[in-house]
């Protein structure tokens, strides 16, 4: 026999996506699909003209590499916008990244050991379990409700454990899954949990500037100008297009040299076109009227999806009511729907969405299913939750 590759043995702990291999398999797809899986924007929501324009632009050095930490003037334009939404930063605090995911992944290897304890809220994003995973870390899952993360179970579970963690990670607005936002009393805790603990504060937030109704509550950042505890992470992708693959980490000015650092042993630059793209973007003035035209269609399309779920399901259904982003996460009454299993039946009705369990730690929520109503007309809504109803009637029968 040949001899066995050398593999490291962080390989046990690389448990991929489900939701990024969702887009290889609806590819291999030849059928209509219903695609209530991805997160993200779908193409008439996302200023393709306008990205397209600026790609085009010529500007010297364009295509060479770029400051590691990002482009000076990419920088200022995030520093401006982050100053427009409440939160006063500085250049020297801001890296920017290929993509939030890159955040996440610099937070990781700057903070996790292997071994060390890191809590994930229940249910969670799973790419964020996922990269906390690949670096050793040994994961705390702490449950969610109607107003976030749950701080009082999270000092018990941390109790019962018998130690600290090294990092809490946590999406505090329109939270991917459920749709859930961190109320202010929970995250002022959370902030006085982390200075007692020593912990840092993974603060994800793709979803922070889609807010369609409701009223703004206070980022971490703007209840703890400065707070060294706090490391952000941003992204261009859902507000403007994920393909761009830009994002940003806005953190304690002590860490940029090891972030530049981390990101230099990775890619060494972000992408210094997409930079430019999107610098040019937000030069011109064009994120808030883009914004302004596409949050009245992700509240009209969220309205459309929980009307349908109620016509259709009725009582058999619960589902959260998100003030913005882009998902509503639905519970089934009945225990012993499987969303998993559900899944073939599911496809197979020309319907596509992300299994609750697949958001989990500890593989809870087996009867729960994310789906974004973020790409998708009322219309395409309409008819993706009447297939999601034969599936689940298909399933039925057959048990």
């Amino acid at each position: 026999m040949p001899t066995p590759l050398p593999l490291a043995h962080r390989v046990d702990d690389l448990v991929g996506s489900v939701i990024d291999s969702s887009t290889s398999l609806l590819a291999r797809q030849t059928h209509d699909i219903v695609r209530f899986a991805m997160g993200a924007p779908s193409d008439d929501l996302m200023p393709v003209e306008l990205l397209d324009r600026f790609s085009a632009c010529r500007e010297a050095d364009k295509y060479s590499y770029g400051a590691t930490e990002g482009v000076p003037a990419m920088v200022d334009q995030i520093v401006k916008l982050q100053a427009e939404h409440g939160v006063s930063t500085s250049p020297e605090r801001i890296t920017v990244t290929t993509g939030g995911m890159q955040g996440l992944d610099l937070a990781c290897k700057l903070f996790v050991d292997p071994g060390d304890m890191v809590v994930v809220e229940g249910p969670t994003y799973s790419n964020g379990n996922a990269t906390a995973l690949s670096y050793g870390a040994r994961l705390l899952e702490v449950p969610v409700d109607e107003q976030g993360l749950d701080v009082d179970a999270l000092v018990e579970r941390v109790e019962a454990s018998g130690r600290t963690p090294k990092a809490i990670y946590t999406i505090p607005n329109f939270q991917n899954p459920s749709g859930v936002t961190l109320v202010r009393s929970r995250r002022e805790r959370l902030l006085e949990l982390a200075d007692e603990w020593g912990s840092m504060i993974i603060d994800d937030d793709p979803y922070g500037l889609l807010r369609f109704e409701g009223s703004h509550v206070p980022s971490l950042s703007e209840l703890a100008p400065g707070n060294p505890r706090i490391f952000s992470v941003r992204t261009f992708s859902k507000i403007l297009a994920p393909g761009l693959r830009l994002g940003w980490v806005d953190a304690d000015p002590s860490l940029q040299p090891l972030l530049i650092n981390a990101k230099q042993a990775m890619d060494t630059c972000t992408s210094v076109p997409v930079q430019t793209t999107v610098r040019e973007f937000l030069d011109g003035g064009h994120l808030q009227p883009h914004m302004d035209r596409v949050l009245h269609l992700y509240k009209q399309r969220k309205e459309a999806m929980r009307a349908a779920l109620d016509r259709t399901f009725g009582d058999a259904v619960t589902s959260t009511d998100p003030e913005g982003g882009f998902f509503l996460w639905v519970t089934f009454a009945d225990e012993r729907i499987d969303t998993e299993q559900l899944f073939p039946q599911a496809l197979a009705e020309g319907i596509a969405y992300i299994p609750g369990a697949a958001f989990s730690a500890d593989r809870n929520f087996h009867n729960a299913l994310r789906l974004c109503f973020a790409t998708s007309t009322p219309e395409r809504i309409d008819e993706g939750v009447a297939r999601l109803a034969r599936a689940v009637e298909r399933h039925a029968s057959a048990q």
